[in-house]
């Protein structure tokens, strides 16, 4: 899913925190009790189950058949549920569905009766029937519709060849669900975990209308909470659903987001004053929190943060020797160690994360990335071909959209510095809000974006397909057949060695092509209160994820 960056970090000098976080952590492996003192305040609730945190984004799109972006998720995954959730401990359990078969043509769910609605009713297969053949409609334009294609029928809806009714999913009982498959999908059960795979109620949807997820009473829930507030760019709160099937075994009773900012000094201040209970840290607030004697908890996400280029007719950026002249001056061991400066993360040098499974081993370990050589004078004469290609006598400023987070815009000003220093290209930096980020994404108004995209599932498909040409989520709209073959030959194979040299070549198109510009696979810092306990960091599925935590005295 696309991600906001919440909790990253700009310059500091990386190793001496490294060093400094190590030594905290042997001497005092626990919040000291002045730094208890000082956030004893309204952060925590024991008595009534309460916790305060902090969003660092608006949830620009609550409907989960459009979703697309790591804070929407964040609250889908703790108000709806699909036919499969993931544990404390990261696995799949089921959800909805008590128990499944599945095999090569398909698979069976048999939903649980206990399952319903905050408002009573009970959560049934044709509520699955309806959300996913609304996903794939093509009028809904819903930019995950390409997680639905393993679906028979799938990808001929969303491209108009055939009618919604005819997707491979039937409910052949109120608490029975049948699905075909276009091909074979090993991955299946993981898809189900995930947002656009969650159940709508078509009676309430229909009733909405395009007021449908836009505020609190335009919802229903089947999660373990459900919205009780919402104030949009401000606030909001969940409340445990009373109706939710498992209700027992969730402690808390309600979430307050009571607060809404992007900048991490004022998160830091809210966590110092007892009013949130967890906040992540940058590399300006991490000293502050050292001296504060606080606990310093780390954890990789899963995610890989890099530019992403415009390849639309007319941008300047379709060039393929403007894109690699950027390529050999960029050095993402300069970008993790001197101006992320938090530790952890790791330089991006493949879209495919290290932590991806391959034929036995890693991914990565099987197929290495190519490894760029930075060489200013080649970028320098790769930029005068460009000039000769695009028949210009200098290069236009090209446009850098970035979120409005402080750490976005210090990556902006150091990207701006370097081309400008190594190439002589201007950059021009638009900031905007993660809502209008992600508008002017999907309409292509910027010729390069910092973009991320965190896993949906625990598979090298959840990346290997980002830039085909029929994902929504490319962007750049990048078009290379050879890359579309190979996705479809992963797709279409249950054969890990297959599957992973189709993946390696994609691998070495996205860096031979310039398609992106890794810059770094992140890792988080953050601060928890010490009486909020059971919190959940997980790499797939909401993150942080509540839906087990507790208050304890």
């Amino acid at each position: 899913m696309l991600q906001c960056r919440v909790l990253n970090s700009p310059p500091v000098v990386y190793r001496m925190y490294c060093r400094i976080i190590l030594a905290l952590s042997l001497c005092c492996g626990f919040t000291s009790a002045a730094a208890i003192a000082q956030i004893e305040a309204t952060s925590v609730d024991f008595k009534n189950q309460k916790i305060t945190i902090a969003l660092a984004q608006e949830p620009p799109q609550l409907n989960p058949l459009k979703a697309t972006d790591q804070v929407s998720f964040f609250i889908l995954g703790h108000v709806s549920e699909g036919l499969l959730r993931y544990d404390r401990r990261g696995r799949l359990a089921p959800g909805v569905a008590e128990k499944w078969e599945m095999d090569e043509t398909g698979a069976t769910f048999w939903l649980r009766k206990n399952a319903r609605w905050s408002d009573g009713l009970p959560v049934t297969a044709h509520d699955f029937v309806f959300a996913w053949r609304e996903a794939v409609a093509p009028i809904t334009a819903s930019e995950y519709a390409f997680v639905l294609f393993p679906i028979k029928n799938g990808e001929k809806i969303n491209t108009g060849a055939l009618d919604k009714s005819e997707l491979g999913v039937t409910a052949i009982d109120d608490y029975t669900l049948k699905v075909e498959f276009e091909r074979p999908c090993a991955y299946f059960l993981k898809l189900t975990a995930f947002g656009t795979y969650f159940p709508v109620r078509q009676d309430f949807y229909e009733n909405r209308g395009e007021r449908y997820a836009a505020d609190v009473e335009d919802m229903l829930y089947n999660g373990p909470f459900r919205l009780a507030e919402w104030v949009h760019s401000a606030s909001l709160k969940m409340v445990k659903n009373e109706n939710y099937w498992n209700r027992e075994s969730i402690t808390l009773t309600e979430i307050d987001a009571a607060y809404i900012t992007t900048d991490t000094t004022a998160r830091l201040n809210l966590f110092k004053d007892g009013k949130i209970a967890l906040t992540g840290l940058d590399s300006e607030t991490i000293k502050d929190a050292l001296n504060q004697k606080y606990r310093i908890r780390k954890f990789t996400t899963g995610s890989v943060f890099y530019l992403e280029f415009n390849f639309r007719d007319g941008r300047l950026t379709a060039n393929l020797n403007l894109r690699r002249a950027m390529q050999v001056v960029f050095d993402p061991n300069e970008l993790v160690n001197k101006v992320l400066a938090t530790p952890g993360n790791l330089p991006g040098y493949s879209l495919f994360p290290v932590w991806l499974d391959g034929v036995e081993g890693k991914f990565r370990k099987e197929f290495p990335a190519k490894r760029i050589n930075i060489d200013i004078e080649e970028g320098r004469r790769l930029v005068a071909l460009a000039r000769q290609e695009l028949n210009l006598e200098t290069i236009p400023p090209l446009i850098l959209l970035v979120g409005d987070s402080p750490t976005a815009a210090k990556q902006a000003e150091y990207l701006q510095g370097l081309f400008k220093t190594t190439l002589d290209l201007d950059l021009k930096i638009d900031i905007q809000t993660f809502k209008q980020r992600l508008a002017k994404m999907t309409a292509g108004e910027f010729d390069i974006v910092a973009a991320g995209w965190g896993p949906d599932f625990n598979d090298i498909m959840t990346f290997g397909d980002l830039m085909a040409s029929w994902n929504l989520n490319n962007r750049g709209r990048y078009n290379n057949p050879r890359y579309d073959e190979l996705v479809r030959r992963a797709q279409n194979s249950t054969d890990p060695q297959v599957r992973m040299e189709a993946m390696a070549e994609v691998q070495n198109i996205i860096i031979d092509d310039v398609v992106i510009l890794p810059e770094y696979e992140q890792a988080v810092v953050y601060l928890q209160h010490p009486k909020l306990k059971g919190v959940v960091r997980r790499i797939v599925g909401q993150d942080p994820d509540y839906t087990y935590a507790r208050v304890v005295q």
